[in-house]
């Protein structure tokens, strides 16, 4: 075995699917396509010899490259293209068995940007295909746990104290929205095409393509469609705003990622135990403790979201100093965190939707929790219907009741509400039955169902399979 990055660092990352779409072999591969796609579009146009595409896409299997030597190379001139173009022009050469001069459909009119910024969204959107076909797969099941459990209690919390009555539907809708519009964003965002020739004046394609059909920008669209990207109206070699707002979308949908993550890791502690983590043979072990269940699905996404914010940062970073026409820096440091953001990404997506797929949900224990401030959740629904049955210190009144309560153990502030505020609203303005009623969770969730829906309606694509799912 040749020594190699397999991720043993990133265990997030570290999974054949991603290496597959983002991995060097990866970035080989895109370079080598939008040579080959350029060949094509050179020899349709007839600014190249007839056979000479089919040449150059026989020599632009990445399978015949030595990335350890490619890398070292890259080196010597800053970027992999070049070490990559003379190792391809060779092997062209060596493939053009009658003669027909197919090394003139290589790189012609190309510099190494157009190659590279071409090649790094052709990478890109293989992978966001990928990304967002798990991404759906995850949004199904969100939207299938909100609607299965639209009815099912627990307790919401703010700045990590219990708030007022919730439900774990209303919980899995937000986390479906978050996950499903930052998807959304992520699907418009266009890919374009790179063309500008050395400074970005198209001057080498202007000479091209002089006393033909064509010119440099129809050649552009010409491979723009052959790659699968956006066409673009000019180059962009210096406005890396394509870059930024790849880098932002992609930070955003693991933002979102990070959230359920977060959730999961609080809720599915022994001491809370509302949720659990699907089970799988050795997942989650710990060395030293054999009783131990770690939720590490949600530490792995966790430490993906984690990670994004300063690689996008540094997108941003890089954009901002783009000096010249080629800078000298920026764009270097745009590779390694646009790549590692679609490899965080990918991979967060690859184990967020194991875990919304077969997450536990323990309904029992989320009742259980809600029983612990039991009908102090209330107050604020208790002070609205009731102090205005006590006068003008009504809610004065009711607040001294609450502070009462809250100087009782926490085992005994549910039953020592109750038993204030009975003594405090007289029997003949509150009975006891609109008491409890008035002190029924479930009287309390305002516009939770309504929420749902509305949330699962707005990204209906996200949620196509939910119709006539099972609430309860």
């Amino acid at each position: 075995m040749t020594d190699g990055d397999f991720g043993l660092l990133s265990p997030v990352t570290a999974s054949p699917k991603v290496t597959a779409l983002t991995g060097d072999r990866a970035v080989i591969a895109a370079i080598l396509d939008v040579e080959a796609a350029w060949a094509a579009v050179l020899e349709e146009a007839g600014l190249a010899p007839q056979g000479a595409a089919a040449v150059v896409a026989e020599a632009a299997d990445p399978g015949h490259y030595d990335l350890a030597v490619i890398a070292e190379r890259a080196q010597g001139g800053a970027n992999p293209v070049i070490p990559l173009l003379g190792e391809l022009r060779a092997r062209v050469r060596s493939l053009d068995a009658t003669g027909i001069g197919a090394g003139k459909a290589v790189h012609t009119s190309l510099t190494s940007q157009d190659v590279l910024d071409s090649a790094l969204m052709l990478l890109a959107g293989r992978t966001v295909s990928a990304l967002l076909t798990e991404v759906k797969s995850t949004t199904t099941a969100l939207a299938g746990l909100a609607a299965q459990h639209g009815d099912t209690l627990c307790v919401g919390r703010s700045l990590t104290q219990h708030a007022l009555p919730y439900t774990f539907g209303l919980k899995a809708a937000q986390w479906f929205q978050g996950v499903a519009a930052s998807a959304a964003r992520l699907e418009s965002v266009e890919l374009p095409v790179q063309f500008g020739g050395a400074s970005g004046t198209l001057a080498s394609g202007s000479k091209l393509t002089a006393g033909s059909d064509s010119t440099p920008f129809t050649l552009t669209d010409a491979l723009a469609s052959k790659l699968g990207l956006a066409a673009a109206p000019a180059p962009w070699h210096t406005n890396r705003l394509a870059v930024t707002s790849l880098g932002d979308s992609l930070a955003s949908l693991l933002d979102a990622f990070g959230k359920i993550a977060s959730d999961l890791v609080f809720l599915s502690r022994p001491e809370v135990g509302e949720l659990g983590e699907p089970l799988a043979a050795g997942r989650g072990v710990s060395s030293a403790m054999p009783q131990k269940q770690n939720p590490v699905l949600s530490v792995l996404i966790r430490s993906a979201a984690l990670q994004a914010p300063a690689l996008a940062s540094q997108l941003h970073s890089a954009a901002g100093t783009f000096n010249d026409e080629r800078p000298d820096g920026a764009w270097h440091t745009e590779w390694p965190a646009l790549r590692r953001l679609l490899a965080l990404a990918f991979g967060a997506a690859l184990q967020l939707r194991e875990l919304a797929e077969g997450l536990r949900v323990f309904p029992e224990a989320m009742r259980r929790n809600l029983q612990i401030s039991g009908p102090l959740l209330l107050s604020e629904g208790v002070s609205a219907a009731v102090a205005p049955l006590l006068g003008e210190d009504g809610k004065q009144k009711l607040q001294a009741v609450v502070d009462e309560t809250l100087k009782a153990p926490a085992t005994l502030q549910a039953d020592t509400y109750r038993k204030l505020l009975r003594e405090a609203v007289p029997s003949d303005k509150l009975t006891d039955a609109a008491l409890d009623a008035l002190l029924d969770p479930a009287s309390y969730l305002g516009e939770a169902a309504e929420i749902s829906r509305r949330i699962l309606a707005a990204y209906p694509e996200y949620a196509a399979s939910t119709k006539g799912a099972h609430r309860g």
